[in-house]
């Protein structure tokens, strides 16, 4: 396999919080490469989040920008594998907490790097595989405030999944009070369910030595893991 070294965007990375996350609109650009020691595919994660927004509309990724980038031509200009453009997203947390790296402008839009992610040939060639985990590498704490709706996908094996962000792509117009109906609109596999459980205390959402399992369900929709290292409890 060619082996594609991605800007290393993380050195230097700081910590910044977000507050009042909560339906705010953002996107990401992914691009792909390999990992220079171990040659396994990696992805390199640039997020809208706090940039872009120059009207105080809450979105870091306004449509004229994001229609503009031709991931083509950013996969070319940074020698890289590929590029997957990540949304328009919506964030259905209160508030995060990231490492934030270097800035890069992408065809207008600007966005920082914020994770690296563990990809396999499926992600590479089409995106990810709906309620199957994948690992994002990343130092985070996603908040959902007590008396909030968290959205909980439980999966066969007892373990839980919480809503983080809705894909705005295959569901426009979509806002995060709008999400109650959710469950009825998704295609579960069997022995998957869907819930929504008002919150008696403030839930933190953690990786685990710096991973952190995710998962897309039909949708589009994207869940960290919660329980056991993942959070500080389990809603």
């Amino acid at each position: 396999m060619t082996t594609v070294n991605l800007p290393s965007d993380d050195a230097g990375a700081t910590l910044t919080r977000i507050e009042r996350a909560r339906g705010q609109r953002y996107g990401e650009i992914i691009l792909f490469g390999s990992d220079a020691a171990t040659g396994h595919r990696i992805g390199s994660v640039y997020n809208t989040t706090g940039l872009n927004d120059s009207t105080g509309a809450r979105d870091s990724c306004p449509q004229e920008l994001w229609e503009q980038i031709d991931a083509d031509a950013i996969t070319k200009e940074y020698d890289a594998l590929g590029t997957l453009k990540n949304g328009p997203r919506l964030w259905c947390l209160d508030w995060l907490e990231a490492m934030i790296g270097v800035e890069r402008d992408f065809a207008g839009l600007k966005a920082h790097w914020a994770a690296w992610l563990d990809v396999t040939d499926q992600i590479h060639r089409s995106g990810p595989a709906t309620y199957t985990s994948m690992i994002s590498r990343r130092d985070t704490r996603f908040g959902i405030n007590r008396g909030s709706i968290a959205y909980i996908l439980d999966d066969p094996d007892g373990s839980s999944w919480v809503l983080k962000s809705v894909n705005l792509v295959t569901q426009t117009g979509q806002t995060y009070e709008g999400l109650t109906e959710l469950g009825d609109r998704l295609n579960l596999p069997p022995g998957w369910a869907f819930r929504a459980a008002a919150l008696d205390a403030d839930l933190v959402l953690t990786p685990d030595n710096g991973a952190a399992p995710i998962i897309q369900d039909d949708l589009g929709n994207a869940y960290d893991r919660a329980g056991g290292p993942f959070s500080n409890y389990c809603p």
